[in-house]
């Protein structure tokens, strides 16, 4: 869609406000001369690239979704073509920018109180704080509402017990968004690095996702001052508010990742010579080629009608169901067909297409896996419900 990077079969970049062309531009070129020659290395070590934190921020890529407090609110067309563009260089950046506006700053500006506003937005805006979403547990991850952590009543605030795994940004965050069960009814709070009894390690050995700064949070008699509490949050709704935001986005991102493959593929076609001809003259390839655009227009016309309809505010949960679902599972396809037309040199990283065929596994399981949409989409279209079937 960006105009740096036109794969777009269908115009859709058309049909985009001048803001949102422009928004989209600034972080394609961000991604082209910023992260793609440091995202390999990184990848290579398993390591975040931080200084491009400062970079996003200058860039206003903080607080999309928040109005004030520094922030500059964005529609949801243009965050998602944010993700598109972060997800063609990495899809550990696209998840530290999603998780950092859609999980952590969203929460806080929609459930949190003045006061909590004032003292995290601003600092996140600006890079200086890094925030995570502490939902899913180690036995409870398609289904949040069984989580076992747990949070009691103390003089002076709340204790908190329990662990959180798979966190995104955990090991970087300076404060967590963390669900807990009070009284049998689930509730946010903003537990700051440090506090006593809570601890992030890193996941380690991870092949896939591997800047992403994974953790398990661990929480031992952690207490939390009762100003910490988020007062309006409402219950498993809030929660599925916040993820309904970071679904799209990782829907967005994984086009951009499927689009980085697909073009790495298609040019490397055209330069690659077997039989004194190009491989991209033969039919087979010219499938493949045709098939991956294919998709991909497919999954492009999808994100912007869903941008549109979450602008109106007349989004269903079922149709980012529909939007993730499709757009990774075509994804980890394109990414296989383009790493199969790069033949050996499609598994050095240099290339690019290994990176993303293996992170769109990760993809695949977080923010719902194919199999919790498919049935969301089945229940949805039957009015019968199929998950305890």
């Amino acid at each position: 869609m960006a105009t740096n990077h036109p794969v777009d079969y269908y115009r859709v970049a058309s049909l985009l406000n001048e803001e949102e062309k422009q928004f989209q531009h600034a972080v394609g070129r961000f991604v082209d001369q910023e992260c793609m020659p440091v995202i390999a290395e990184h990848y290579d070590k398993g390591t975040f690239p931080m200084a491009l934190i400062p970079r996003m921020a200058e860039m206003g890529l903080f607080g999309v979704h928040v109005e004030g407090y520094g922030c500059r609110k964005s529609s949801h067309l243009a965050y998602g073509l944010a993700c598109q563009e972060l997800g063609r260089g990495d899809s550990g950046i696209r998840a530290m920018f999603s998780v950092q506006n859609s999980l952590a700053m969203y929460p806080i500006y929609a459930f949190g109180s003045e006061e909590q506003r004032r003292k995290w937005l601003p600092r996140m805006a600006r890079g200086e704080a890094i925030g995570c979403f502490a939902l899913s547990e180690p036995d409870f991850g398609s289904n949040p509402a069984g989580m076992a952590t747990n949070a009691e009543t103390t003089r002076g605030g709340y204790v908190l017990n329990g662990r959180k795994m798979w966190i995104t940004n955990g090991t970087i965050a300076h404060v967590a968004v963390v669900w807990a069960k009070l009284n049998g009814e689930i509730k946010g709070f903003l537990v700051e690095a440090g506090s006593p009894g809570f601890t992030a390690n890193p996941i380690q050995r991870k092949f896939s996702y591997r800047t992403s700064p994974t953790a398990l949070l661990s929480f031992k008699e952690c207490f939390i001052a009762g100003d910490n509490m988020l007062p309006h949050t409402l219950g498993i709704k809030s929660v599925f508010q916040c993820l309904n935001h970071a679904r799209y986005g990782v829907a967005c991102g994984a086009v951009g990742a499927a689009i980085d493959c697909y073009e790495t593929a298609r040019i490397f076609a055209q330069r690659r010579e077997v039989f004194d001809k190009p491989i991209a003259s033969f039919q087979l390839v010219q499938e493949k080629l045709v098939n991956m655009l294919v998709e991909i227009t497919k999954a492009q016309l999808i994100n912007y009608q869903l941008g549109r309809l979450l602008d109106q505010g007349q989004a269903t949960p079922q149709q980012i169901s529909l939007a993730k679902m499709n757009n990774v599972r075509e994804a980890m396809k394109i990414a296989r067909s383009a790493r199969d037309i790069l033949g050996g040199r499609g598994i050095l990283a240099d290339h690019r297409v290994i990176r993303h065929l293996c992170d769109l596994e990760a993809v695949s399981t977080l923010e719902g896996t194919d199999s919790v949409h498919l049935l969301t989409l089945g229940k949805d279209i039957t009015g019968i419900s199929a998950f305890f079937g």
